[in-house]
């Protein structure tokens, strides 16, 4: 399912206990993160019996079922004591469990209204950092929980024992000497009368998702304006022409992405994630392209090695995938890897918008609606006003590693490229 994975839900069970399948048979569906996986059989037999139901939340590494397999499949006879091992193997785990729980239960913190850093290292780990992302703590309250690991390292299992004695200094103040000092107050929000509507678990995965964006990245956004009237025309002229030729749409979506991947190979530095004190700059360009699913949620299909691609393949990997996004048929590789994206907002009439970082990039793309509007152009009679094709971009950059300059030439780099597109390309 992704090396990143840690856990799936099961959705639906499609093989019950006491029913027979072959190879290849769909036993069950699992989502993880955004995508839902067809789990299929890996031999002819009977589902003897599960040990999760649809909805259970399964760690990587957990039997979810046992599976009587036929005698006469061939597959596993070059393996005739596969069973003893798989028992062997599950023993060993399962005395390892036992024999690593702790002897005796952390002291419960008493509830105080200020604090000091508990664990000076603020180095977090990916899983620490994951935990915190789910549970909404920021790294400020990460700061506080005691920490038992090697020198000092903040552990999986300090995090959860700080959730489970009910995160005591979620809303504590640094101790200080100052009386004026900015205290959060405690607020209790009348919330309303009104229809509740659940959460569907893809809606609960973006806002986990935007609120540690919003935690961990400081976001600052640029804006400039492009004449995209020249793009406009060209595309206007040749989409008849390019559909007959290719077989294909040609959308606005795959000139962006174009432009896009042209501006990251001028600024690399735009095009890279953080890793505590150190900027990873990616070697490949994957454009992800933020896209509305029919449910009303958001996903980021990605157009991999975009700066590679003709105009022609990119507007197939661009239709393709917003078709799957559409019948709910991405898989996990069609939303993995992506190191730059963009939103066109202006799809839903908006002139601009402020997006939230697609982590762990540091920039996210807007792009406003076209639209027609007098504009003073100089000409070779002087100034004139004419009607042109405009659009707002709005680049959204974390100011940890990407400063006003790195992020106002870059957004102003997309816009010349847009403004300065050949109206004489073939296709």
């Amino acid at each position: 399912m992704g090396e990143s994975i840690t856990e799936g839900t099961i959705i639906n069970w499609l093989i019950h206990e006491g029913d027979t399948f072959d190879e290849g048979d769909i036993i069950l569906e699992v989502a993880t993160d955004k995508v839902d996986n067809e789990v299929p059989a890996p031999a002819s037999g009977t589902l003897t019996k599960t040990m999760f139901q649809a909805k259970d939340v399964v760690p990587v590494g957990e039997v979810i079922a046992i599976l009587e397999v036929s005698k006469e499949d061939t597959k596993l006879k070059s393996e005739p004591n596969l069973k003893s091992k798989t028992q062997k193997a599950s023993k060993t785990v399962s005395t390892s469990t036992v024999e690593n729980k702790p002897s005796e239960k952390r002291k419960k913190p008493s509830v105080s209204n200020s604090f000091s850093v508990s664990n000076s290292n603020t180095f977090f780990s990916p899983l620490i950092i994951k935990i915190a992302k789910e549970h909404h703590i920021s790294f400020e309250e990460l700061a506080r929980i005691p920490a038992t690991g090697h020198e000092g390292r903040l552990r999986k299992s300090d995090v959860f024992q700080y959730i489970e004695d009910g995160r005591p200094y979620k809303f504590a103040q640094p101790v200080t000497q100052d009386p004026t000092a900015y205290r959060i107050p405690q607020l209790s929000f009348d919330k309303g009368k009104g229809k509740v509507i659940e959460m569907d678990r893809m809606r609960q995965m973006i806002a986990d998702h935007m609120v540690y964006s919003k935690h961990t990245s400081p976001h600052v956004t640029a804006y400039v304006e492009a004449d995209l009237t020249n793009m406009v025309n060209w595309r206007n002229a040749n989409k008849k022409a390019f559909q007959e030729k290719y077989g294909e749409r040609l959308t606005f979506t795959p000139l962006f992405v174009e432009a896009v991947a042209k501006a990251v190979k001028d600024f690399p530095n735009i095009n890279a994630s953080v890793d505590g004190h150190a900027i990873i700059v990616k070697e490949d360009i994957n454009i992800g392209m933020a896209t509305a699913l029919p449910s009303g949620n958001l996903i980021v299909p990605v157009v991999k090695n975009a700066d590679t691609k003709d105009l022609k393949t990119l507007a197939e990997n661009v239709n393709e995938l917003a078709g799957k996004a559409r019948d709910n048929k991405l898989a996990g590789d069609d939303i993995k890897g992506s190191t730059f994206t963009i939103s066109n907002v202006g799809t839903f009439g908006s002139v601009m918008g402020t997006p939230i970082i697609n982590q762990p990039e540091v920039a996210i793309l807007a792009l406003g609606i076209i639209k027609k509007r007098p504009e003073v152009i100089t000409t070779e009679k002087g100034d004139e006003i004419a009607i042109r094709s405009m659009m707002y971009l709005s680049l959204s950059f974390d100011h940890r590693v990407v400063d006003g300059f790195l992020g106002g030439s870059f957004v102003r780099r997309v816009a010349d490229y847009f403004e300065q597109f050949d109206l004489n390309r073939t296709i």
